[in-house]
This record gives C-alpha cells, structure tokens and sequence, in this order.
C-alpha cells in the first residue's frame, strides 16, 4: 500500500515524560500496547526523526511521528447504504448517523461503515486521513446517534479540522443517566486515556490527555437524569467516561456500567442513551454560521417517555424542544 493512504499524526511529549514509547504511542492513537510496539519494530514510529526501541522513555519535547498503515489487501469498499444527510454543499456535508452503524472501517467492521457508506455516494471527499477515515473531520460511537461533519475537500477538513481543535465548533449531546447529579450544572475536567488495565475502554488516567465536558440538567425524573453535554474536547468515549466518573453512567452503556435496567428504560440491546442533537459551527469557506438540529430518534422518544411517565414523548416530534434543549445559556 502506498503512503497516501496511511494516516499520519505527530505529537509532543509533555506531561507524560518518563513514559514509554509503546504506551505514547498506544494513548495518542487508541491502539492498544501490542499494535503500537509493532508500529515501532516495523519503523512506522519516529521520534524526533529517527527510530527508538519500544522501551524508550518520552522525553519532555520529544517530537513523535506515527504513521499508521491501511491493512494490507483491504481495499475500502464503497457501499450504496443509504445516509441521512441534514446539510450539502460542495465543500461539506453533515450526517444524522443511526446508532449501530460504525464510522470507520476497522478490524470486525470492513463492512457497513459509514466510510463506506460515503464512498458510496459517489462524491469526492477530502484524503487527509487516508481513505479508511475519508473525508471525517470527527467520530461518533458506534452506539451514539446523530450529527457528524464530513468536509469534500483538504482545504475544508483542514479548516474544519482547526476549528474542533480551536474549541470554535459548539457540539451538544442529549444524554440521560442513572441517578441524580449533585447539582444542575457541573463540569468533569479529568484527562482521559486508555485503560491501563482494559485497552478495550477508556478511562480517567492523570497522564491522560486532556477532556473537559459541561452537564446540564434539563429533568429530574424518578430513577434517571435528562441531561445537556457540551464538549469542550473530542476524547473517545469522553461523555460515557465523564458520567461514569460521577458515579452516574449513561442508561443503556454496558462499557462503563450503566447497562443494567434495560427493561425499565426501554432501551433496545446495545444501545444508549446518547445523541448528538445540536451542531454549530462556522462554513469553512464563506464563514456562515451554520446551526444544525438532529430530533431524538425513535428509540430514544420511546426510553424518555417511559422513564419520565410522560407516555406523550413517545409520539412527540422533538421532546428536547419540550425542555429547552436547544436554548443557548
């Protein structure tokens, strides 16, 4: 496979000197310790433009570059699997993901993604994270519905890019957990990274990287809270992670123990109670202020109603609007 269609990513050692190169590796990437020592043995992994040993330890300033290949012989495969898109032009366009539907293609899922939904559409779509991820300038979990940013072109996904990291893009989750938070408004600023003792989750970790969630909540109900997300950072699994460090998962999320009372929350198999219901941000090329709204789906309508003994929300059009998701304060 040719480097074009590699992803490539550079970081710095900071706070996280004296670790090793292997578990750097492994954090920045999501990779787990044994995909990243590989990443290394094979020279896929330069730090201040030369090769280093798994065991070698960050220096503070160090510069690392991780070049992670295509699978070989996997080509991506374009699908025509339909996509609800909310919003096109020829720079962007932005999806209303269902829940269940992966984003990228990735062992277990080469399939049914929505990558290869995307290539699908016939439409050109920006190269800058390799053909695996085209066109993405964020993620959703598989299990988390609504809006995703697409960018057609380099120059979009770069801009679009900036802004996510610049914080300049307002992302807002309608999530529910268990129990009751201390109080209306917090925030969880606790760094996150993978699980030392679970690669296959994430976790609060003091040399992690940086993750700051907003909560407010919108109803207090018998057993539950419905609550407003506001992203300041985009870790993986950063909203799951926030709660459940609170004491307080998200309904429905079996990773980080918020799975039990399925029935009670009318929650279908796999799924949580977790959306992507508000986007706001700035057209990359004309600077237009675009504000984006994904309705709750069916089977959340469905939970809310049952777990509020509102049974009306269940046939509403929007049961955010009927608690002022959507107001800005």
């Amino acid at each position: 496979m040719s480097d074009e269609r590699a992803s490539v990513s550079e970081f710095t050692v900071g706070f996280a000197a004296g670790r090793r190169l292997d578990l750097l590796v492994a954090d920045h990437a999501s990779l787990s310790r044994t995909q990243a020592a590989t990443l290394i043995a094979n020279g896929h992994v330069l730090v201040n433009g030369g090769r280093e040993k798994a065991s070698y330890k960050g220096e503070s300033g160090d510069v690392i570059r991780v070049t992670i290949p295509p699978p070989p012989g996997r080509d991506i495969i374009p699908e025509q699997i339909p996509l609800d898109v909310v919003y096109e032009d020829e720079h962007l366009l932005v999806v209303d993901k269902a829940a269940g539907m992966v984003v990228h293609p990735a062992p277990g899922n080469w399939t049914g993604t929505l990558v290869n939904a995307l290539l699908g559409r016939g439409e050109p779509l920006a190269e800058g994270g390799g053909e695996d991820r085209a066109g993405l300038v964020h993620r959703l979990d598989k299990d988390t519905s609504g809006l995703l940013v697409v960018a057609k072109s380099d120059a979009a996904h770069r801009i679009l890019s900036g802004a996510l990291a610049a914080r300049q893009v307002t992302r807002r989750y309608a999530a529910v957990c268990w129990g009751h938070l201390a109080e209306d408004r917090i925030t969880v600023d606790k760094p996150i990274a993978r699980d030392p003792r679970d690669r296959t989750r994430m976790a609060i970790v003091q040399t992690g990287k940086a993750a700051r969630t907003d909560f407010m909540r919108l109803a207090r109900f018998d057993a539950v809270d419905l609550l407003r997300a506001h992203l300041h950072t985009g870790r993986t699994h950063q909203i799951r992670v926030h709660l459940a460090s609170t004491g307080h998962p998200v309904i429905g999320d079996d990773t980080y123990g918020g799975g039990g009372g399925r029935r009670l929350a009318a929650l279908p198999p796999r799924r949580h109670f977790l959306h992507a219901a508000w986007l706001r941000f700035r057209h990359p090329m004309s600077g237009d202020v675009l504000d984006l709204r994904s309705p709750l789906p069916a089977d959340l309508r469905t939970s809310l109603a049952a777990l509020s003994d509102m049974p009306e929300l269940a046939t509403h059009q929007d049961p955010l609007d009927v608690f002022h998701f959507y107001h800005d304060d």
